[in-house]
């Protein structure tokens, strides 16, 4: 294997959705890019199967995997990496309080650095002030949460507004990671260059 290119971090919290965070943990390794996990505490954290089941009028949750926090947010120094990925679930709603992923995520829409979020994730954007005027996609009954915070909802698989990339659940991962980690590439050339 050859040597990773740059570093992207990965949110998540306890209740995290396990498909919305594995595929992109493993495409940034199959992009020779480090996914480095990072959450509230560096501890192992207890993943979910989130879905709206036939029969279902809202979301069901069972475990999933569970995955290991590489750092706490308190220890991130944005600068190292490339580029930030929010993950859905029901974790966002938890963590979206916590100052240093805010003062983090601010960061990344301040210095126009690739940013990709999926589902629930846009509640940490939207809690951090940085979706006024931009375009994103979400699941549908997070729409409120970005409007209210004065972003604009798109109902389509891969929106990319800028430097922010996003998807409305897991069924979309094959559409907008993709342009993501393109941009996370060309970060990565433009830096070392």
């Amino acid at each position: 294997m050859s040597e990773f290119i740059g570093k992207a971090l990965i949110v998540i919290g306890d209740a995290t959705e396990t498909v919305d965070t594995l595929y992109p943990f493993y495409r940034l390794q199959e992009a020779n890019i480090q996914p480095v996990v990072i959450a509230p505490e560096k501890r192992l954290y207890q993943m979910v199967m989130h879905e709206v089941r036939p029969g279902w009028t809202i979301t069901r949750e069972w475990e999933g995997y569970q995955l290991q926090a590489d750092l706490a947010f308190s220890e991130v120094n944005p600068d190292e990496y490339l580029g930030i990925f929010f993950s859905g679930g029901r974790a966002p709603e938890y963590i979206r309080e916590d100052p240093d992923l805010i003062s983090m995520t601010q960061w990344f829409f301040d210095n126009d650095k690739p940013i990709a979020s999926v589902c629930h994730g846009v509640e940490i954007p939207a809690r951090a002030d940085r979706v006024k005027g931009r375009k994103m996609a979400t699941v549908a009954k997070c729409q409120f949460d970005l409007e209210v915070c004065g972003g604009i909802y798109v109902n389509e698989p891969c929106v990319i507004d800028g430097n922010l990339v996003s998807g409305r659940t897991f069924h979309d991962n094959g559409h907008y990671l993709g342009p993501w980690i393109k941009m996370l590439e060309e970060a990565a050339a433009a830096k070392s260059a």
